[in-house]
């Protein structure tokens, strides 16, 4: 029976998010654009409040109480993301400000340290712009070469590709575990043990599957993984860039300034442990405060649960779109983490711009994303402007899929 292994989702979860109480449009708000952002829950919000009402002060070498507290809230945080993520060491996690800035300052350090003309980086066709054009920029900083996995006729990595795109001269595979666009699961197994056969190092896009998916980096063997808060109903501005210690003390900081020094002269500056020699400047202690506490939230919940519940709601969305006429559902039948790509079609075959749908949804009270999704590569291979992207989180019910599949299917008839 549905869920009978997990908490009520219907009536416990939804009342800890305020906002999913709003009028949109006159309509009860049915939030599927989960991918892009969460809502939070009430917990975090106080926390919020809480930490700038009460222990509000700069962290680290301040000797007064308000700063003491502030850095044991900080470090503490710091522990809980690397429990959940299983790293070895707490020192392997690098507060960032999102996976975008994780992504970036791996791709200018890694790169200042270890490549060179010649040198070659694999991405695939799936990935996020984050996941490209600091690569990008990296090859064209150092005449290096961008190399990219290209996909199968359903849409899934060709695997069979990337062992002949792995050389001699590979540096570094960087890849999404979760397709943002099509919530496709790569398997990011196969792809890690492959690289390492080669002696590539693997760096992991999660800023799709930390929110959605059990995260174990000891047993995925990945020698980076960059995510956001955000998407797992934490604060904005706040991001996790994890590190193998081996490669992260090779690596070079990325900026300079305060905290991340051992000691300056202004004949030789001489750089802090880990994880402080990459956190330049005052950190984002009040983001990484509310974002313990909202692993703490989720992990009262259980990962575990809280993916079959998500599991149930992409199955039966999937299915509820399949049965829509001239629905197209990109990578159907594929296992998906948290999200859904597709787009509708008139009788004749035209396409229905997404953009269209999108807003007579939202006119319906139904948040959705359209558009290219910060993947413009994907949607280009697609050969369509765009598409409709519906992503679940744990607040949400099938009671939400079915308002906007009736919704979805009154914006059909007004645009047939």
């Amino acid at each position: 029976m549905y869920l009978e292994y997990c908490i009520d989702f219907y009536r416990m979860k939804h009342d800890d998010f305020p906002i999913l109480f709003e009028l949109i449009n006159n309509n009860r708000l049915v939030y599927l654009d989960n991918a892009a952002t969460t809502q939070k829950p009430q917990a975090v919000l106080d926390a919020i409040v809480h930490a700038y009402s009460r222990w509000n002060a700069n962290v680290h070498r301040g000797v007064h109480y308000l700063s003491q507290v502030a850095t044991q809230k900080h470090e503490e945080a710091r522990k809980k993301m690397a429990q959940l993520i299983h790293a070895q060491l707490d020192e392997e996690i690098i507060f960032t400000k999102g996976t975008t800035d994780s992504l970036n300052m791996l791709a200018f350090s890694f790169g200042e340290a270890m490549i060179k003309e010649g040198d070659e980086i694999i991405v695939s066709q799936l990935e996020h712009h984050s996941n490209i054009v600091p690569w990008q920029m990296l090859c064209e900083r150092k005449k290096a070469i961008l190399k990219v996995i290209p996909l199968k006729e359903d849409l899934s990595l060709n695997i069979e590709a990337f062992k002949e795109l792995l050389s001699p001269s590979t540096r570094l595979v960087s890849i999404a575990h979760v397709s943002n666009l099509l919530g496709i699961v790569n398997p990011i197994e196969e792809i890690i043990r492959l690289a390492h056969e080669k002696g590539v190092p693997v760096c992991v896009d999660g800023a799709q599957s930390v929110p959605h998916l059990k995260i174990d980096v000891q047993k995925l063997d990945c020698d980076f993984l960059a995510f956001s808060a955000h998407k797992m109903y934490g604060p904005t501005g706040l991001g996790v860039l994890y590190g193998k210690k081996k490669w992260l003390d090779k690596l070079p900081p990325v900026e300079g300034g305060g905290e991340m020094i051992e000691h300056v002269s202004f004949e030789k500056t001489t750089y802090n442990v880990l994880p402080y020699k990459f956190e330049a400047g005052t950190p984002n202690y009040i983001g990484s405060y509310a974002f313990g506490q909202a692993i703490d939230y989720v992990q009262q919940i259980g990962l575990e649960c809280i993916a079959k519940h998500e599991d149930d709601l992409i199955a039966y969305m999937e299915k509820q779109l399949a049965e829509i006429p001239h629905v197209k559902i990109y990578a159907a039948g594929l296992f998906k983490a948290g999200a859904v790509s597709f787009n509708v079609y008139r009788a004749d075959g035209t396409l229905i711009h997404p953009f269209d749908v999108g807003v007579l949804l939202d006119r319906q009270g139904v948040a959705v994303r359209t558009g290219h999704h910060c993947a413009e590569p994907l949607v280009n291979h697609l050969q369509v402007p765009g598409t409709i992207r519906a992503s679940v989180a744990m607040y949400n019910t099938r009671n939400d899929i079915d308002t906007f599949i009736i919704a979805l299917k009154r914006s059909i008839m007004m645009l047939d």
